[in-house]
């Protein structure tokens, strides 16, 4: 029984820990996204990371493990996911400081394709601390006066905020202040900062207002079936 109630929880911290890693590989391409009409700051076309749909899916993540397990529970899933970004940034740099073969990819091309610039790791790590936390914070912030009623109030009121503050962090860490503060990256002119804030915050936000039948579906199934182990100490 024991391992049957442990089963959501191990899939959602793995769901979690997945997307998460994924979204950071992904991260080094770029979509563009043509719209049928302009729109102020943004213009015709929307430019964002090819990881935001598996970044995406850790905000519905932890807001299924903080419904179900509580917040201290969710906070340490954040905070081993950063662990794993920071495992996954170093096996990644194992990889390409290794000595290549020429019978495989040739190893410039791996590490141009690979390395992720260091003023988009910074921009990354910090908006991943700030918005994951905020996430988990703001969703029992909102349970305490729901209970456990209007689930899509917090999955969107939570996911919303975090998102927003993520894509805000994100953009001005990466495009602004690293290459100015630091000479870390090119520093972008505030109008395309703008740009890119409000066109991916744009595109977040539609995925989470799609994503939340998924949390009730996934929610309501683990409780429809005893697979949660919610505790007082849990939730506090």
């Amino acid at each position: 029984m024991s391992g049957s109630t442990d089963a959501p929880r191990l899939a959602l911290a793995a769901l979690f820990v997945t997307a998460l890693v994924t979204a950071q590989l992904l991260a080094v391409k770029i979509l563009a996204f043509d719209l049928p009409l302009g729109l102020p700051l943004v213009g015709s076309e929307i430019i964002v990371p090819a990881g935001v749909l598996a970044y995406a899916i850790t905000f519905l993540a932890t807001d299924c493990y903080a419904e179900l397990y509580g917040r201290r529970p969710a906070q340490l899933l954040v905070n081993v996911g950063f662990a794993m970004i920071l495992v996954m940034l170093s096996l990644v740099w194992l990889a390409i400081l290794a000595p290549g073969s020429p019978a495989g990819v040739d190893p410039d091309l791996f590490a141009r394709v690979l390395a992720p610039s260091t003023n988009v790791v910074l921009g990354g790590l910090c908006a991943y601390l700030l918005s994951q936390n905020w996430d988990v914070i703001a969703f029992h912030h909102i349970r305490e006066r729901t209970g456990r009623k209007l689930l899509w109030v917090r999955n969107v009121g939570s996911t919303a905020t975090s998102q927003a503050i993520d894509t805000v962090v994100f953009v001005s860490v990466a495009f602004l202040l690293a290459p100015s503060l630091l000479g870390i990256g090119t520093a972008l002119p505030l109008p395309a900062i703008l740009g890119l804030i409000v066109g991916q915050y744009l595109i977040k936000l539609l995925i989470a207002l799609a994503d939340t039948p998924v949390v009730y579906g996934i929610v309501g199934l683990a409780r429809s079936r005893g697979l949660t182990r919610t505790t007082p100490a849990d939730a506090d």
